[in-house]
């Protein structure tokens, strides 16, 4: 799967953990619209989700997420990990074209349609095609600045979109407190 059409990067960085994501749809070459929200806030706002892709992948996706959060209400990474399997294994779910990221306080993961429930290491996840050079850009900042995690992922997509010709400046960020 090409993911095309945005850029969503999260940073784990000096006791929060930031996401963030550029607003630009495109259809083939054409923007369709430049301040789209791939960012949503879930559970009473203690988890976030982004996500690249297909927006009405997505938002099955989300829909069914959401769902998975109820069933398991304190346990983020089981109802990612849920999701995976209904995702890889469920007919009309196989095939969405999307990535989902999520964060809450103790957790960093990717949810991909090929059942992967992954947490980075270093905490620090980006997709979408300018994702690559948002992770690269984060991972500079962290390690040559001061700056906080909503900061670096800011400034991260902004350089992405510098890049990348399907992500735009028009960036949302939100933060969560981690846990202790």
């Amino acid at each position: 799967m090409k993911t095309r059409s945005t850029t969503i990067l999260s940073v784990r960085h000096k006791g929060t953990v930031a996401i963030g994501g550029d607003g630009q749809v495109t259809i083939g070459n054409t923007v369709m619209k430049a301040d789209a929200m791939k960012i949503r806030r879930l559970m009473d706002n203690k988890v976030i989700t982004g996500f690249a892709g297909s927006s009405a992948d997505a938002f099955a996706l989300l829909e069914r997420f959401e769902a998975k959060l109820r069933d398991f209400p304190s346990n983020v990474t089981r109802a990612a990990t849920e999701l995976a399997k209904d995702w890889r294994t469920d007919r009309v779910l196989r095939r969405l074209e999307a990535l989902l990221a999520v964060v809450d306080a103790r957790h960093t993961l990717l949810v991909t349609g090929n059942g992967d429930v992954i947490q980075p290491t270093d905490g620090v996840l980006g997709i979408g095609s300018g994702g690559n050079f948002a992770v690269a850009a984060a991972r500079a900042l962290i390690a040559h600045s001061d700056l906080d995690a909503a900061t670096i992922v800011r400034r991260s997509l902004e350089i992405a979109a510098g890049i990348d010709v399907y992500t735009n400046t028009q960036i949302v960020v939100e933060v969560i407190e981690c846990a202790t």
